[in-house]
């Protein structure tokens, strides 16, 4: 807020004659005071959701068919990536081609202008809505505890002269395990629990030890998801590589051979301007606003569609500007705009 409220103090001099005039960052240009602000210009954002699979041998896992009949368990470690899902949205940048002054005018209630962080027009004569431009911090995701195997295994286990007979031991404990499960289920067991919520804690527990000791054999594989946020400035554009995607490396770079090309393309949809208004004559007073175009927005790989649908882009669009009598002390006018294209989202009067 301080950065919004530089020069405040001479604004409310130079505005004394008008009690009900607020203006959240106040500015000098020359000898008159008003408020700066930016228009946005559109980024085409591209999320992708990824996840990175970690696998690690098993300590018997050649013994994997042996003993347990587990086929094609790999006694190499691994690594690689799957992309989950993609999503395209449209983010706001600050046009720095596009600035605009609103100057405190006599006969004229100066407005009460809400800016983002980046100088981009929010809302005028709306109470602060203390929104953040900034992504939200993503809370971290706590690991599940990697189980420690051998705080269930016997004695016998654990002294036993080579790993081929301790992997037999292991094997058979699982099926002990397995038993002892069957065994609750049925009823047939020589400790049956009292009641149901005990019945749960004994099988989770044996669950617990059953994998455990499986994962001696299996190996275990650790999921990291990850997201990844590629941001392209909109043109007309066709078939243009857009990122690549490796399944050992996961998101490379769009010229890195090693990841597999995903497409973009973008078509301007030429919505017309029926507006009839020289642009020097709307400029002289009013207050500057994005009317976004429309672009067809299309990704593929592999010649099939991934995803297609029009989006506001600003850049295909034109500037319009709200008349200056909106903003006369006769009337309070409200104005919401959206951050990411400069349009008008609502425009209401008191």
């Amino acid at each position: 807020m301080k950065k919004k409220l530089i020069g405040l103090s001479a604004l409310l001099i130079a505005c004394s004659t008008y009690a009900q005039t607020e203006v959240t960052a106040g500015v000098m240009r020359g000898k008159d005071y008003g408020v700066t602000y930016l228009l946005p210009k559109t980024e085409i954002e591209i999320v992708l959701q990824t996840t990175k699979h970690t696998y690690t041998p098993g300590e018997f896992c050649k013994y994997a068919d042996r003993y347990l009949r587990l086929n094609n368990v790999s006694a190499e470690p691994d690594e690689y990536w799957t992309l989950d899902k993609i999503q395209t949205r449209v983010a706001g940048v600050p046009d720095k081609e596009n600035v605009y002054f609103v100057k405190l005018k006599d006969k004229t209630v100066a407005p009460l202008m809400e800016l983002t962080e980046d100088g981009i027009v929010r809302s005028i004569n709306m109470p602060f809505s203390g929104q953040q431009t900034g992504p939200n911090p993503s809370k971290a995701e706590t690991p599940e505890a990697d189980l420690d195997p051998r705080r269930f295994l016997t004695e016998e286990i654990l002294m036993s002269s080579s790993s081929a007979k301790m992997a037999e031991l292991v094997a058979k404990e699982i099926y002990n395990i397995r038993e002892s499960k069957n065994a609750l289920l049925r009823g047939e067991a020589d400790n049956m629990p009292k009641d149901g919520a005990q019945l749960k804690l004994m099988l989770d527990n044996l669950n617990m030890q059953e994998r455990a000791m499986m994962e001696m054999f299996s190996g275990t594989t650790k999921a990291e998801s990850k997201t990844f946020t590629v941001r392209l400035t909109p043109k007309e554009m066709n078939n243009e590589v857009a990122f690549r995607f490796s399944k050992k490396l996961g998101v490379v770079a769009d010229n890195d051979l090693a990841g597999e090309p995903y497409y973009i393309s973008v078509t301007d949809l030429k919505t017309p301007d029926i507006s009839g208004v020289e642009e020097s004559k709307k400029k002289l007073e009013g207050v500057a606003y994005n009317v976004p175009g429309r672009a067809k927005v299309t990704l593929t790989r592999n010649n099939k569609k991934l995803f297609e649908e029009e989006l506001p882009v600003t850049q295909f669009g034109t500037i319009e500007y709200l008349a200056p009598v909106l903003f006369n002390k006769n009337s309070t006018v409200k104005v919401v705009f959206d951050t990411a294209t400069g349009g008008l989202v609502k425009v209401d009067r008191e």
